[in-house]
């Protein structure tokens, strides 16, 4: 077990509150750096090109996230049943699932590059893409997709180092790749004037700089280097991966199908509304970052202690998490609703009454984003502990479930009360998943501690 420690963070001992605050820590801070550059790829594109590059970059989220969640599902799987192999010492058996990870990821990303470069003009069309952005935003999709090998890669090295417990490596990454897109957005788009094409060419070569960090690390860590024999397809782990994987990619699709049908209803309001929409949607991964840092934090202490079959750490890391995450929430609220204006406002530079109508559609949008916050953090944390307890169907069940009620609310809320129906439709798809993973959470562990442990 003593080379099992080397760089990495056995979270099966010690104070579960501590432990988790001092792994989240370096996940914030990365996750922080990894907005923090996308920010500055909507502020350099708004205030060198305007509001129709800012939109045609802010509309391609939904499309962008349908293909990134795939990787982020598979990778995710991935690195639970790694933690689940760290926690229970076996060194082997985490080397297998390395071996056999890669080659499940191998396969899928070629299916993926190939789906989404085939598909994106179709779909961009049938999503009643605005003719004032349409060919901005195919162009920038085409090169984001391009770098779809080295998303797959980079989820891929960071989630097994934090699978041992290494979180520091990539926040060393996100820190190279942050300073890297920054200088290249500065480059392509404000010296060279290749707009949205510079943007995406810049977010696509700082990948590369993050997976290059996190290879290096790997190379200094023996336990995560699979053998010849763990590279040759082995179907029992095969299946088990692809079990475990299957849930999360599946549920991630049926999430990103929702957002995508509701930004065809938002692009069927007009321009300018769609622009407003967007360009808040674009403040949702900052407000996000809290959540997910604790989240992840604590789907790891879970893994881990659920492989060392350590219940009684599991319910009290748990407990610590929910306290973290409300405290994160409520400061995250109140920077919402005191300074959103403020914050929104340095992205849009346009024509003074174009910025202004703009503007308060998207001040209104995030101010109902501010306050469905704890349904959203509270999804987070509940699936993620799912996740750790190896229940990837709650989980995916839950996708579904946001899914349905973002159609369902999407359709009917804004014949029934306008473009404020729209904006509403977030707050009561989080909600409806994030009870469903509750009771599913709690049911899983009422199952465990009477000996129902699934296999």
């Amino acid at each position: 077990m003593s080379e099992l420690k080397t760089k990495t963070r056995d979270m099966t001992h010690g104070e579960p509150a501590r432990l988790i605050l001092l792994f989240l820590l370096p996940i914030l801070a990365g996750n922080i750096l990894q907005e923090f550059y996308s920010l500055v790829d909507s502020y350099i594109i708004g205030q060198i090109n305007g509001i129709t590059a800012l939109s045609a970059v802010s509309t391609s989220g939904w499309l962008d996230w349908l293909v990134l969640s795939i990787s982020l599902g598979l990778t995710q799987g991935f690195s639970i049943q790694g933690a689940q192999d760290f926690g229970s010492g076996k060194k082997e058996a985490l080397k297998r699932t390395v071996g056999q990870s890669i080659l499940v990821a191998a396969g899928s990303v070629v299916l993926i590059e190939i789906g989404a470069q085939l598909l994106l003009r179709p779909v961009v069309t049938l999503m009643q893409t605005p003719k004032e952005i349409f060919e901005l935003e195919i162009l920038y999709l085409r090169i984001i997709f391009a770098g779809t090998p080295l998303v797959m890669t980079l989820n891929f090295l960071s989630g097994f180092l934090r699978s041992v417990g290494n979180s520091r490596t990539p926040l060393i990454a996100m820190i190279f790749s942050t300073l890297t897109n920054a200088a290249l957005d500065l480059i392509f788009v404000g010296v060279f004037r290749l707009g949205v094409a510079g943007a995406a060419m810049a977010t696509v070569i700082a990948q590369g700089v993050s997976c290059l960090v996190c290879f290096i690390a790997i190379l200094h860590l023996p336990l995560l280097h699979p053998t010849r024999r763990d590279l040759i397809p082995d179907l029992p782990v095969l299946r088990k991966l692809i079990r475990t994987c299957s849930p999360l990619v599946l549920g991630n699709i049926v999430i990103s199908i929702g957002g995508l049908i509701l930004q065809t209803v938002v692009n069927g309001f007009g321009y300018l509304f769609s622009a407003g929409y967007n360009t808040a949607g674009r403040l949702q991964g900052p407000i996000e970052i809290a959540g997910v840092a604790v989240s992840s934090a604590s789907g790891t202490f879970i893994a881990q202690n659920y492989g060392a079959n350590n219940m009684d750490r599991v319910r009290e890391g748990f407990r610590k998490s929910l306290y973290i995450i409300i405290t994160a929430c409520i400061l995250i609220m109140t920077i919402i609703f005191v300074f959103g204006e403020h914050i929104l406002l340095q992205f849009l530079k346009d024509d003074p009454a174009v910025v202004d109508q703009v503007l308060r559609y998207a001040s209104r949008f995030l101010m109902v984003m501010g306050m469905g916050l704890p349904f959203l953090y509270l999804l987070f944390l509940y699936r993620s502990a799912l996740q750790g307890l190896g229940d990837t169907f709650i989980p995916m069940l839950s996708g579904f479930l946001e899914l349905f009620v973002r159609i369902i609310c999407a359709l009917l809320l804004p014949r029934l009360f306008g473009m404020d129906g729209v904006f509403f439709t977030e707050i009561l798809a989080w909600s409806s998943a994030a009870l469903l993973l509750i009771i599913g959470y709690y049911r899983r562990m009422h199952r465990l501690s009477t000996g129902k442990r699934l296999k």
